[in-house]
């Protein structure tokens, strides 16, 4: 039988593991990191049951980007409030392991250091534009890296996650809402 996968892919439990271990060596160092410079707050934003003020940055020039297209007659201002409660209270419903996981992804990305060279984003995230947040998520969606891509995926599932299931998005895909028991 074939195998799909060419073998200079080298899959192996042996390599698999190594990239676990790296990767979270990785997040570890750099969640100690954020925290010992004081970028990993770990008291909630206001109105927030667990995104941090230091997460609301990097979000507020995420989500438009994400949905663009999107939005239809929504506001952007009006999808980012929802957007963002949203990804609040999935994150409060996360187990505290994954919760931790998510967090240090945002301390990352938060963390000028070592969000510049992974994201290209060298200023603040306050002044990136839409082609440099797409092309971020561009870089890190093709990646070399399993974990860039890995982390690509968590923020897109998180935002579309989010987006998708409030009622005010409904309507530009076509959905026309749970069917009423």
């Amino acid at each position: 039988m074939n195998s799909s996968l060419p073998e200079s892919v080298g899959l192996s439990r042996r390599n698999v593991l190594k990239v676990g271990v790296c990767a979270g060596a990785f997040l570890s160092t750099v969640g100690l990191a954020a925290s010992l410079s004081g970028c990993s707050a770990s008291s909630p934003a206001s109105d927030f049951n667990v995104l941090r003020d230091s997460d609301l940055p990097f979000l507020h020039a995420l989500i438009p980007v994400m949905l663009e297209g999107s939005l239809g007659p929504v506001s952007v201002s009006s999808a980012m409030t929802s957007t963002l409660k949203s990804i609040d209270a999935t994150l409060s419903a996360l187990s505290p392991e994954v919760l931790k996981l998510t967090q240090q992804l945002f301390d990352v990305l938060a963390l000028p250091i070592i969000r510049a060279p992974l994201t290209g984003i060298w200023g603040r995230w306050d002044n990136a534009s839409p082609e440099q947040i797409k092309a971020f998520l561009d870089r890190w969606d093709n990646s070399s890296l399993s974990l860039l891509r890995m982390g690509h995926n968590a923020l897109q599932q998180l935002v579309m996650m989010a987006w998708y299931s409030r009622p005010q998005s409904w309507a530009q895909c076509g959905y026309p809402g749970p069917p009423t028991v």
